[in-house]
């Protein structure tokens, strides 16, 4: 996890905190992870077996979509097609991650879902490994975004059928290879340009 109160853009993999998720093991001292961090990732990996990597953002698109009255993720495109019935809409924000409460519901609502959109508090996705969390994110935030500047238009939106949504949900469900390929593709990138972040993360005191 993070280190407290450490900026996005200056994290390496060497300033990642290796933990457990044992709820008796909490960590403490200046450099813990965000209490409210801990709580939901701690509760999650400790009682979602399937949550090998779990990301929770507030990605700007995502984060409007989950404030509409109605956020149920519309399969109008290809990308939005993707998450039909994959995901799990918790619509009774219950305030700040400082206990277990809170992330013990959202555990319950998440179910056999790989996404779930927080009432106005961005998303979370579960994964079976980073790259599958990341692409599930990447292009949840696109299909958001989709999302949003269709209905800005302010022109009917039009929705796939049924039958088509779902057809397309499952062919990006076999499109074997596709998560850690796009991955893989963002790493080379990494590599060339700042190698150093491969360096070993720290384990907390």
């Amino acid at each position: 996890m993070n280190p407290n109160m450490a900026h996005f853009s200056q994290i390496k993999a060497r300033d990642l905190l290796l933990l457990s998720s044992a709820r008796d093991e909490a960590p403490s001292g200046p450099d813990a992870p965000d209490r409210t961090a801990w709580e939901l990732h701690s509760y999650l990996h400790g009682n979602v077996p399937r949550a090998r990597c779990i990301m929770h953002t507030h990605m700007p698109y995502a984060t409007a979509w989950s404030c509409q009255e109605d956020s149920e993720i519309l399969p109008i495109c290809q990308n939005s097609a993707r998450f039909y019935g994959n995901v799990a809409y918790d619509k009774d924000y219950g305030g700040m991650f400082v206990d277990s409460e809170e992330p013990a519901r959202l555990a319950g609502l998440l179910g056999d879902k790989d996404v779930m959109l927080l009432g106005g508090h961005g998303v979370m996705v579960v994964g079976r490994s980073v790259a599958d969390a990341f692409d599930t994110l990447y292009h949840l935030e696109r299909a958001c975004m989709n999302l949003v500047l269709a209905h800005s238009t302010g022109k009917q939106v039009k929705r796939l059928p049924h039958d088509v949504a779902a057809k397309t949900a499952r062919q990006w469900r076999d499109y074997q290879g596709f998560a850690e390929a796009h991955f893989r593709a963002l790493v080379s990138i990494l590599d060339k340009e700042d190698p150093g972040y491969r360096l070993q993360p720290a384990v907390a005191a």
